[in-house]
């Protein structure tokens, strides 16, 4: 594989140029080599979804083929994946605007010029080549030449630069949102002072930790000084500033932190100050500031620490339990000690942890007996001893794990809780608004603003559709989301038109002002609370109310109660599909994600939600097969268990029969369902259509060959309507018998026309290959009467039946040529002719068709001489009819 990388604590110049890097290498893989600048990680958050980055955990290193580094040549810089420059024939391309230094790495292709920005060397490129960019893409890119230049006021800056930038106006760029995430222009004077706190800078070492300590003395206020702290702490890539500044009768303190070892929040508190622990100022006010630095200086020895680790904050000894324990013990144990966790455990082993929900669940559905195995949890991630309180607070707050093991060489020695932490950050608020790391690319944002995303990816009307159904809603006090696969295939950038809202109130009540509206029809579900609205243009849009199911038995119909979005989400099949969009003007565009589902998303993995869901609702299985083979994801390793578990426990047999024939035929209904049913067979799945259906050779080579009949008959373009599920079923079911296949259809409930079309398609198919493989060969009016009366669902499922080339090409005759051929003489011409009216009419029809299919006749001249000889008239006849 290729992959595009930058710098190790990336800035917008790194990601711009990797961002321009894919226009030249578009089978490239976009991915950080670890972490970004905060001003960066905002923005990156914000266009998660438009540049397709991919996590580094996700990417083998070895099968790193070309490695495309920008805007740096040095091996220490670009963290892992300097384990690629070891593998065999790794070809290196090297992009970058800085001077040779010792260390730097050798390329295949090298493009180094001595310009102001990595951005520059790229927009060259773009300009000799013709390559044209996005409004977006220009404006990262000057993002990157205003960051990597100072706003063109750098000595490094080149005429080039500029050059690229007027370009990038050219093409659409966006200065106000490059001022939301670059540091605004200095003038002359914050220049100077910026040099000024650059000389009479200080590094002390505290704690094995290097913080930069610097005073200036101004002539006058300077509102600008944070930035120009910034734009220090940036240039020199400081991890730690504090600076003092005299303006006046004050002294003025900005601080900055991007360790949590130094939590300068609490510092400026000292001077009646105040903020984050990652970012503070205060005013000082009676003293000199050499007396400020030295206080200042007493402050960082009594504050400055090593991080609190985990061995510090865990709970130990653990409650757990065995694998042997019952869902009803465990659950329990729970009870009796007043926990919501229970690690399971086996030779000081974490195996993986039972919530008191799933145990719940499980006791409901009657499964208490079953072992807590059956439904424990085992994706899960674990914390050495040795992580710091930013390991911990990105689980808990990012990632939403609740309960973190604490494990060392194997063994459990602790746990933390979410409830240890948030009593931890109470008790210290100033670390509340921030994780205070940068070690892990940050995940996507709960409540990303989706509305540029919207404008670009659908088309106007659908946008105005959305919007006009949020001011419905609210206009009528209800509030509206999109919801499920169209967010999901959105963020995706998959177009997909299907609209399901959920509404937050009485759906149908809603569904009825919103037909009103829009001038549509109506059609309402009273039991479950759901309608369809179709539009004059036979649009539909499906519409629900928020709602919680629970299931009172396993593989029940839910019932339905009223609830909230995120209880409706919370019901839904799959994480990637547990996501919603605000309609509503106020808050329109705003994506709602409760269950970190775009990380899901960004993995490309198929997530249950909770772990009874495949025993609540046993389609989900299929479901999440189809989905995995379609879209190119794979199942989480908790999802596969559960998954075969539920298989195991035979919960097919409940009465779901229209519900799981719906789930197979979209999976038989694919562009490519083959994937789908070797999926199923892994899980031992097919014995559910049947007992006896394994998937063996033989039928793989049938299932291969009916792709490629069906693929073929696409490919002519036909007009004629043909359902490949029929053809792919047939396929499935052809070497079980008739009566079993009836059987089928009376289980799944198959609507009695499609019943009828199997059984008299595969009854037909058999008869006829048998005579195709028996004859070597046949005329084209007998291979015609052979196949006359075959839908073409059958005509395909013959084809694919057939083992001998003949009888293939037998099929493909008659569906392209033979089946389209009639007589120029019909019943009328015969009448005209004299021929008495009667069943010999039908004789003589059929007996002219054969000679033409056979290429005997050509012309109407041709059948009408077949006539005289085969069929004369009376001699009186031709008389009167003369």
């Amino acid at each position: 594989m290729e992959v595009i990388t930058t710098h190790l604590n990336a800035d917008f110049d790194g990601m711009a140029s990797m961002v321009a890097a894919k226009k030249l290498y578009p089978e490239a893989v976009l991915a950080f080599s670890g972490s970004q600048e905060k001003n960066l990680r905002k923005f990156f958050v914000q266009s998660l979804m438009i540049y397709d980055f991919q996590r580094l955990k996700n990417i083998d290193l070895e099968k790193v083929t070309k490695l495309i580094v920008v805007d740096t040549r040095q091996t220490s810089r670009i963290g892992s994946f300097a384990k690629c420059l070891e593998n065999p024939g790794i070809q290196i391309h090297l992009y970058d605007h800085h001077p040779d230094a010792p260390g730097d790495m050798k390329g295949d292709v090298e493009v180094v010029r001595p310009v102001g920005s990595t951005a520059t060397v790229f927009i060259e490129i773009f300009q000799k080549q013709g390559i044209s960019i996005t409004k977006e893409e220009a404006t990262l890119l000057a993002m990157a030449e205003h960051e990597d230049t100072g706003s063109f006021t750098f000595s490094t800056t080149t005429p080039a630069d500029l050059h690229a930038m007027a370009w990038l106006m050219g093409c659409g760029a966006e200065l106000h949102t490059v001022s939301q995430y670059i540091i605004h222009e200095l003038t002359s004077y914050d220049i100077s002072l910026l040099h000024e706190l650059i000389k009479s800078a200080t590094t002390y070492t505290i704690q094995s930790i290097p913080i930069t300590v610097t005073r200036i003395a101004c002539r006058q206020y300077v509102d600008e000084f944070s930035l120009i702290v910034r734009q220090f702490m940036s240039m020199e890539n400081l991890n730690v500033i504090f600076a003092l500044a005299s303006m006046g009768e004050r002294i003025y303190l900005i601080a900055r932190s991007r360790i949590p070892e130094v939590n300068v929040g609490k510092i400026a508190m000292e001077f009646n100050g105040g903020g984050h622990a990652s970012a503070a100022a205060a005013t000082i006010n009676d003293m000199t500031l050499i007396e400020a630095e030295e206080k200042l200086i007493r402050l960082l020895h009594k504050h400055v620490r090593p991080e609190s680790k985990a061995w510090e904050l865990m709970s130990s000894p653990i409650i757990s339990a065995g694998p042997e324990l019952t869902t009803a013990e465990a659950n329990d144990l729970l009870i009796r000690y007043g926990i919501t966790m229970l690690p399971i455990i086996k030779d000081s082993k974490i195996l993986g942890l039972f919530s008191r929900r799933d145990a719940s669940k499980a006791i409901f559905h009657n499964l208490g007996h079953l072992p807590v195995t059956e439904f424990m949890s085992t994706e899960f991630a674990t914390l050495p001893p040795s992580a710091t309180l930013g390991d911990i607070q990105e689980l808990i707050i990012e990632h939403r794990q609740r309960f973190i093991p604490i494990v060392e060489e194997g063994c459990l020695q602790g746990v933390i809780t979410r409830t240890d932490l948030f009593n931890l950050l109470v008790n210290d608020p100033t670390y509340l608004p921030s994780l205070n790391t940068t070690q892990s690319q940050p995940s996507a944002e709960r409540n990303r603003n989706l509305t540029n995303l919207l404008s670009q990816s659908l088309n106007r009307k659908m946008l105005i559709l959305l919007q006009t159904i949020g001011e419905v809603a609210r206009e009528n006090h209800f509030t509206a989301y999109a919801v499920g696969g169209f967010v999901r295939d959105l963020l995706l950038h998959i177009e997909n038109y299907d609209l399901d809202i959920v509404v937050e109130g009485d759906g149908i009540t809603f569904a009825k002002k919103l037909a009103k509206a829009l001038d549509g029809s109506l059609r309402t579900h009273v039991k479950f609370n759901t309608a369809m609205v179709k539009l004059p243009t036979g649009f539909k849009i499906d519409i629900a109310t928020a709602r919680l199911e629970y299931y009172e038995y396993p593989a029940a119909m839910p019932t339905v109660e009223l609830s909230s979005i995120k209880l409706d989400l919370f019901r839904r099949d799959f994480t990637i599909n547990a996501m919603a969009i605000y309609l509503n003007p106020d808050k329109f565009g705003i994506l709602v994600d409760f269950f970190n589902c775009q990380n899901d998303l960004k993995d490309r993995q198929i997530r249950i939600i909770h772990n009874l869901s495949f025993v609540e609702d046993p389609t989900r299985i299929f479901r999440a097969i189809r989905l995995e083979q379609r879209m190119g994801f794979s199942l989480g390793k908790l999802t596969e268990k559960q998954l075969k578990n539920a298989v195991k426990m035979n919960l097919f047999d409940q009465k779901l029969g229209r519900r799981y024939f719906h789930e197979i035929q979209l999976i038989l209904s694919e562009h490519n369902p083959l994937p789908a049913i070797q999926r199923m067979a892994q899980f031992d799945l097919l014995k559910f259509l049947h007992h006896s259906l394994i998937l063996d050779p033989r039928l793989s080579q049938i299932l291969e060959e009916t792709q490629r009949a069906i693929s073929w008959h696409k490919l002519l373009y036909l007009s004629e309507n043909c359902q490949p599920w029929i053809v792919f079923l047939l396929a499935l079911m052809s070497r079980i018998q008739t009566r079993a296949m009836l059987a089928f259809c009376r289980k799944f409930e198959v609507p009695e026309r499609h019943t009828q079309i199997l059984i008299r398609e595969k009854i037909e198919a058999k008869r006829i290959v048998r005579i195709l493989e028996r004859r070597a060969h046949l005329c084209p009016s007998e291979i015609y009467w052979l196949l006359k009366g075959l839908t073409h669902e059958g005509l395909l499922f013959v084809m694919a039946l057939c083992r001998n080339k003949m009888g293939k090409q037998a099929v493909s005759l008659y569906v392209t040529q033979l089946r389209h051929m009639r007589t120029y003489l019909r019943g009328e011409d015969l009448k005209k002719l004299g021929y008495r009216p009667g069943p010999r009419y039908q004789t003589i029809l059929n007996h002219l068709l054969e000679n033409k299919l056979n290429g005997e006749l050509h012309t109407r001249e041709d059948e009408c001489r077949f006539l005289g000889r085969e069929y004369p008239l009376p001699p009186e006849t031709n008389k009167d009819t003369k």
